[in-house]
């Protein structure tokens, strides 16, 4: 009572409304209370509603909504009208026992109901919208938090002003968390119902498929924790760089981050590990013939490149105007949708199905995808990268040098019938890959089966050179040729290139060859369908966050042994992965490190070779030594093959390389004809477009060329696909050393303009000059002796 005394003192002082003054219908405390959470609650005594201090209808007087509107009618400021139930009711409002609305008004329009009001506060509130099931029940479960932690005690609820804003900001995170994981939710399944279930040429397989049960679920726990670890430190790191960005630039005017959805003020968003921790590796290829056109390859070349930023992939794309090489890393979900999209690519060139006239097949209705699940977090690439290059495989076969593979392909064996036949009788199996890669792992057929030829190379340019020998082509004589490579690819070109010798040069044909033959899908595919290994011996090489693998069957034994122990023992869960794995017996290591020939199979770190550049095969023991200075891994420490080829430097296996370069491109010269390109390793040569030549000069200027190292093998490669007949090195008259010019004779005016179009293009890192020079009446052009030499 005295409380609504000093109350009605306190308002008959002020300047009383139209109506007169009636008290509120409710006790009014002195002092503000506050619950655990810090949020002020309402000024009716009795009432544990939180106070609605909401600046868009005024209410900064400390009652929550049911009071504040009581408080205003009582205080008339606001009119109302009686309500047939005895309830007071604000004008253009319905009851709020009842719902009923005043006689002849009805339900108010919004901007009625929206009228502005005198400086002390809204005339009328908005019309109460219709709440849905879900609101209400979020609104019911806010309720009952607030008032079970209200307490009578108000000393126990004084909280800081500080403390009150960190809360609020506190529920503003965790709002955004729930409304991220719910969208999150959603999107993964819109993935699940573009995922082709019934896709026959997609194949997976589970990386943890044949570890035992508790072997399985320490290694899943194991790839949740390290998720939940990257992402936080994402997370960190993404928070110092919002804070940098803010400081130093609030406006982001970048394209890219405005057009790309995991993008968000100028970081990835760390989108593509899924809620329990797995990564799906995806490895594939596809070539289109006949090869895409420049338009078309820009087409197709954006389209994957946004599709993987879409579905948050990683990992690296050779796209070439031949087709698609990918090793991508990302979500089962997203990896999978992303196949999906890829079959539906046109790029209108579409072509007739077979038997259904009425669909049409896309590049890549056909295409093989090759799925393992169940990686770990580390084993994902940490960007998509797409690369444009002339070649998927780079043999030296682009443009009129690649063989048709729909034309000369070989027959595509599944691994079961690869299986088989490797036990056949003259038979010969060609390993495709660099020989560091053969080293570590390798068919091996059993005795009275085939024979594995391995080509000794150091890159895949050596291998039209090797295929090209007497001594190759008498390994092949009346043999039916099987070729294997990592993932099928390499085999594409290599068989092709095989068969098209076979039909069109004398020579191969005499051989009497009985079949060319490739594994389909490579040995990835091979260790699906024989996890035990089949007639594999070693760990397969891959240029993947694996690095090498043993068969899945071998490898969950390895895992076995090493993190639960040979009686089963549970191991620490620290103990998973951090250490290299040991094979299961020593025979099945058929590498050696090259500093103290022990028994060795596992690629680390960046050491190469110092003669030929390819990796090392240095032992854990003797990398520590190198590191501790104790034993040095000096320049006498090379790769097998420089070994065995008596090779100690650089400069003698380049002269030796390019001596058996010049002799084949001289034998394929002669071969082709008018048909002859030079081979081409560069993209320019693929996208640059020739200027114009109206008075069709043949002869140009090339100046500020490096002295040192062009010669004419490296010109000709660089000026491909234009054809050069003639070239005159410049050199010093003093010195007689030449000093970076020369006069070239192009075959045709055409030719001129493509090799114009180099003027200001980087080689050997020295910016090149071109111009046309017609030659004087005087002058003696071409000069005798200027014939380039593969001629």
């Amino acid at each position: 009572n005295n409380n609504n005394n000093n109350n009605n003192n306190n308002n008959n002082n002020s300047e009383q409304p139209k109506n007169g003054y009636h008290p509120p219908p409710f006790l009014i405390n002195d002092v503000r209370r506050k619950n655990a959470n810090g949020a002020s609650l309402c000024l009716a005594a009795g009432c544990d509603k939180n106070a609605q201090a909401n600046t868009k209808i005024h209410n900064t007087s400390g009652f929550c909504r049911v009071h504040y509107n009581a408080w205003l009618i009582s205080s008339g400021q606001i009119e109302t009208w009686d309500c047939e139930c005895g309830n007071k009711v604000p004008m253009e409002k319905r009851c709020g026992k009842c719902h009923r609305w005043k006689e002849g008004a009805g339900a108010p329009k919004p901007a009625a109901a929206a009228a502005a009001f005198d400086g002390d506060g809204p005339a009328v509130l908005e019309p109460p919208k219709k709440k849905s099931k879900k609101k209400k029940k979020k609104k019911d479960k806010k309720r009952k938090r607030s008032s079970s932690s209200t307490d009578d005690d108000i000393d126990k609820h004084t909280v800081r002003e500080d403390e009150d804003s960190s809360c609020n900001d506190n529920d503003k995170k965790s709002k955004k968390k729930r409304k991220k994981s719910t969208t999150k939710r959603s999107k993964d399944k819109e993935q699940q119902k573009e995922m082709p279930l019934d896709d026959k040429k997609l194949v997976s397989r589970s990386a943890i498929e044949y570890y035992p049960d508790d072997l399985k679920h320490l290694q899943l726990k194991k790839n949740q924790e390290e998720t939940a670890a990257s992402i936080s430190n994402t997370n960190t790191k993404n928070d110092a760089k919002n804070e940098k960005h803010t400081t130093t630039n609030t406006n982001d005017d970048s394209p890219y981050s405005k057009t790309n959805p995991n993008i968000e003020n100028g970081n990835i968003k760390n989108t593509n590990i899924n809620n329990n921790g797995n990564i799906t590796l995806l490895l594939f290829y596809q070539y289109v013939e006949p090869p895409w056109t420049e338009s078309q390859y820009r087409t197709a070349f954006q389209y994957v490149n946004d599709l993987g930023n879409q579905h948050s992939l990683t990992g690296r794309m050779r796209i070439a105007r031949e087709g698609l090489n990918c090793t991508l890393t990302g979500t089962p979900h997203g990896i999978r949708a992303w196949c999906a999209s890829l079959r539906t690519f046109d790029g209108g060139r579409s072509k007739p199905h077979p038997t259904k006239p009425s669909e049409r097949l896309t590049e890549f209705a056909e295409t093989e995808f090759k799925l393992t699940d169940d990686l770990p977090p580390k084993q994902r690439f940490p960007k998509l990268h797409a690369f444009e290059v002339v070649e998927l495989v780079n043999y030296g076969l682009a443009g009129k040098r690649a063989p048709t593979i729909a034309a000369h392909g070989g027959t595509h064996l599944e691994p079961a019938a690869y299986h088989d036949k490797m036990s056949d009788e003259n038979t010969v199996v060609i390993d495709v890959r660099n020989h560091y890669e053969a080293k570590i792992g390798r068919f091996v057929p059993p005795v009275g089966g085939a024979t594995v030829i391995d080509p000794g190379m150091r890159k895949s340019t050596e291998f039209p050179v090797w295929l090209d020998k007497k001594e190759t082509k008498e390994m092949l004589r009346g043999k039916q040729v099987l070729m294997y490579c990592t993932g099928g690819v390499r085999c594409e070109r290599a068989s092709a290139l095989l068969k098209q010798k076979i039909d069109k040069e004398e020579d191969t044909k005499e051989l009497g060859i009985k079949g060319v033959f490739q594994l389909q899908g490579g040995v990835d595919k091979y260790f699906k369908e024989f996890p035990e290994g089949g007639m594999w011996k070693g760990k397969n090489y891959t240029f993947d966050k694996r690095f090498a693998h043993a068969p899945p069957a071998v490898e969950a034994l390895e895992r076995k042994k090493k993190v639960l122990g040979d009686d089963d023992g549970g191991a620490p869960l620290d103990a998973l992965g951090k250490e290299n794995p040991v094979t299961t017996a020593a025979e099945e290591i058929l590498g050696e490190c090259e500093a103290c020939h022990k028994p060795w199979d596992m690629y680390r770190g960046k050491r190469r070779c110092p003669t030929c550049g390819v990796p090392s095969l240095i032992c854990r023991s003797c990398f520590e030594a190198d590191r501790d200075g104790t034993k040095k891994l000096g320049r006498n420490v090379r790769c097998d093959l420089c070994v065995a080829e008596s090779v100690t430097n650089k400069r003698e296996l380049r002269e030796r390389e390019e001596r058996e370069t010049k002799e084949y491109e001289r034998k394929m010269r002669q071969k082709m004809d008018d048909d002859y390109e030079p081979p081409v390793q560069r993209k320019h040569a693929v996208t640059r477009k020739p200027k114009g030549n109206p008075e069709r000069i043949t002869r140009l200027f090339l100046k500020n060329m490096c002295a040192r190292q062009m010669d004419e093998a490296k010109l000709l490669e660089f000026l491909h696909p234009a054809r050069v007949t003639h070239i005159q090195w410049l050199m010093d008259k003093s010195t007689k050393k030449f000093y970076g010019s020369a006069f070239i004779e192009a075959k045709t005016a055409e030719d001129a303009g493509s090799i114009l179009a180099v003027d200001g293009m980087t080689v050997l890192g020295r910016r090149i000059k071109v111009k046309y020079q017609r030659a004087d009446e005087k002058d003696n052009w071409p000069i005798p002796n200027t014939e380039v030499s593969s001629s």
